[in-house]
C-alpha cells in the first residue's frame, strides 16, 4: 500500500506491530497509541488492513484518536457489515463511504502471496471521516 500512496505523490509513514523488513517502518502497537501520539504524527489519515480480528477495536481506536477531519481507510472483509456490536459502531460512527470489490482479491499473510491460491471472500475498503454523520455511500472497484 504505502508503495502505491508514495507513487501518487503522498507523504507516506509506515508502522507495524513487528519488523517485516519494509524500510523506514516504525515498530509500535497501533492500539497502544494515544490522542497525543497521534497529534505527534501531525495530520495524518490512517490507511490500513488490521487483523479482522481486532477490525472493530482498530477501527474505534481509530476515531478516537483522531481530530474532526481525519480520514480513516480500512481494508476489510464485506462481513464487518454484520453483528449487533458493529451495527452499534455504524449507527454512531457511520463510514463515509465503502468501497466494494466486484472481484476477489488474493490477501498474503504477513505479506506472503506465494501462500495465498486465491479466495472465496469479498473485501472492500470503509472509509471514515471523523466528524461525518450522514448516511453512507457504497460504490464498488475493480
Amino acid at each position: 500500500m504505502a508503495e502505491v500512496l508514495k507513487a501518487h505523490g503522498h507523504d507516506v509513514k509506515t508502522s507495524d506491530i513487528v519488523d517485516r523488513g519494509y524500510e523506514g517502518t516504525e515498530v509500535l502497537d497501533f492500539l497502544s497509541l494515544t490522542k497525543d501520539d497521534a497529534k505527534a504524527f501531525g495530520k495524518r489519515d490512517i490507511i490500513t488492513n488490521p487483523p479482522y480480528k481486532y477490525a472493530q477495536e482498530f477501527t474505534e481506536h481509530a476515531l478516537e484518536i483522531s481530530e474532526d477531519g481525519t480520514k480513516i481507510a480500512m481494508f476489510l472483509r464485506l462481513a464487518f457489515l454484520e453483528g449487533q456490536a458493529r451495527r452499534r459502531l455504524f449507527l454512531t460512527n457511520p463510514p463515509k463511504t465503502i468501497y466494494v470489490s466486484s472481484s476477489r482479491l488474493k490477501c498474503g499473510k504477513n505479506g506472503d502471496f506465494s501462500q495465498s491460491e486465491g479466495s472465496a471472500i469479498a473485501f472492500a475498503w470503509f472509509i471514515w471521516e471523523k466528524g461525518f454523520k450522514g448516511e453512507p455511500t457504497i460504490k464498488w472497484f475493480n
